[in-house]
């Protein structure tokens, strides 16, 4: 959506080949290969993403996993490796671009969230924690990048049409859809309209938000 706004797009992946080649392949975007929750490859990888394709503007932090399960079973690892993906790949990410966003007084900087970071969810202090501080962190650094014609957003997406959520068991896919008023899970594309607006210079005066695209599961 952002490449059909007329921007000139990088998207970086860590695992999924296959995947990344057909979306080159079907639009051209460019692609990045590293891994987001490594401070040392993020700052790599900006670097050759800006010798090629100039200064980031634009940066949206996507970044997900999930290692479900109850906190009295969850291990060192699971709980590591989910805030350092979720959560410290927002660090990661926006240390190399918000100087040069600094300098020439203009960025736009959206975090993907998630509902369960607004309400919680059994099985997911983890990934309910690290999207919890995605919101926390936006704020902060929506405060402090105000006045340098920066603005930092969070969208925070209910259950959608993706891979990880293909992986929920039917019987629990169907307990969610119970929950969601308008009856259906969201499509990518719901969450894009978002971003792709607040990518726009026109969205600058929006700036510390989080914006719940849900389908009416939670409200706040």
């Amino acid at each position: 959506m952002l490449q059909k706004e007329g921007y000139h797009v990088a998207a970086v992946y860590h695992a999924g080949d296959e995947s990344a080649r057909m979306l080159h392949e079907q639009s051209g975007i460019r692609i990045f290969k590293w891994n987001v929750a490594d401070f040392d490859a993020c700052k790599r990888g900006v670097a050759a993403v800006e010798s090629e394709l100039g200064p980031v503007d634009i940066l949206v932090n996507n970044a997900g996993i999930t290692r479900d399960t109850p906190l009295h079973r969850m291990t060192s690892e699971q709980w590591t490796d989910v805030l350092a993906t979720n959560l410290g790949s927002l660090f990661n990410m926006c240390r190399p671009v918000i100087e040069g966003m600094r300098a020439r007084k203009f960025g736009r900087i959206v975090n993907i969230g998630s509902v369960n970071g607004q309400r919680g969810q059994y099985g997911q202090t983890n990934y309910a924690a690290s999207k919890a501080g995605v919101i926390g962190f936006t704020k902060a650094l929506a405060l402090e990048s105000a006045r340098f014609g920066i603005t930092v957003n969070c969208v925070a997406p209910g259950y959608c049409h993706t891979d990880m959520v293909a992986a929920v068991r039917d019987d629990v896919m169907a307990s969610i859809l119970a929950t969601i008023p308008v009856g259906r899970l969201g499509e990518p594309e719901d969450v894009a309209r978002i971003v792709a607006f607040l990518a726009q210079d026109s969205a600058g005066f929006i700036t510390g938000a989080t914006f719940s695209a849900n389908g009416g599961q939670y409200m706040a």
